[in-house]
């Protein structure tokens, strides 16, 4: 089986592929290396250097690849960043990925595996932890760019026949994430630590957030291969932690002892959020086995 990854040279998409070369699968990525890095690229990795909105580009990869399944993660993440360039992150996010189901329909795609978001498409509201059946009311365009994709995928699973898996991630964190960037808190508060220097908080601490560690997604996607229907499911433990929290745990960890900087919140951000991920139970099998504190080991371990 020959496995498509988009994003395969960033932080998730390089722990799938890497997962999938050790199951034995062929492995092709597309990452136009923007946030990711070619060092995390396997070496039995098929990699193209290529952008998911070059229509023609991915057209003639398709062609000559011809995979069976496509693993959808490459994307703009930035919610600030999206609320300052809307255009950029639609044209990423949806016309991206548009690009990449034509593709997949005209040369015989067998499965697409999408990373939505659950963190920023259900909104600020009171039914926490949050289920896929809660409308999703995105407060940013990030957020909003995930819902129209998946609609797009839903629309070309009924209109082709395309089985397709969406999963609706919360913060995921682990090793190989970036620092230099918005959407990874741990990444970001670990690396400026290390340069001994003070981390920002954005708000009085108590925004909260669900964090789930990089293996356990991996996990779910492995699932995804073998499931038989099309599925929407959250994926993530079900836990608010408080900014202050992470700040705490990342710094005891690494024996830091400053105190943070606190900011306003930023627009288009949330200031709760956990998911529900009783439906991905249900229908993969699946639950998280990281705790919070043992993952932030392993992620400072890495470094």
């Amino acid at each position: 089986m020959k496995i498509l990854i988009t994003g395969g040279a960033g932080f998730i998409g390089s722990h799938i592929a890497d997962a999938c070369l050790n199951k034995g699968y062929e492995v092709v990525i597309i990452d136009n290396l923007t946030t990711g890095t070619r060092n995390n690229v396997h070496k039995n990795a098929v990699f193209y250097k290529a952008d998911i909105r070059d229509t023609k580009r991915v057209a003639r990869i398709f062609s000559k690849e011809k995979p069976d399944i496509v693993n959808h993660h490459a994307a703009l993440a930035s919610v600030t960043e999206s609320v300052e360039n809307p255009a950029e992150t639609l044209e990423v996010n949806v016309v991206g990925t548009v690009n990449l189901l034509v593709a997949g329909v005209a040369h015989g795609l067998q499965k697409f595996i999408f990373s939505s978001t659950g963190g920023a498409i259900y909104g600020d509201i009171e039914h926490i932890p949050t289920p896929e059946t809660v409308e999703a009311q995105p407060p940013s365009p990030y957020g909003l760019s995930k819902l129209l994709a998946e609609r797009v995928i839903r629309y070309y699973g009924k209109e082709y026949s395309l089985p397709y898996v969406i999963f609706r991630y919360a913060n995921v964190y682990g090793p190989r994430q970036n620092p230099h960037g918005e959407a990874g808190v741990i990444a970001i508060f670990a690396e400026t630590m290390k340069q001994n220097k003070q981390p920002i908080i954005f708000g009085d601490g108590n925004k909260t957030r669900d964090y789930v560690y990089v293996e356990d997604i991996v996990d779910a996607n492995m699932r995804a291969l073998d499931c038989d229907k099309n599925i929407l499911v959250n994926l993530g433990r079900g836990e608010e932690i408080k900014d202050q929290v992470v700040f705490d745990t990342i710094a005891r960890a690494l024996e830091y002892t400053q105190h943070p900087q606190y900011a306003p919140v930023r627009a288009g951000e949330m200031l709760r959020s956990a998911l529900s991920t009783s439906a991905a139970h249900n229908e993969l099998g699946w639950q998280p086995v990281t705790d919070f504190e043992d993952g932030i080991e392993k992620t400072i371990a890495s470094y």
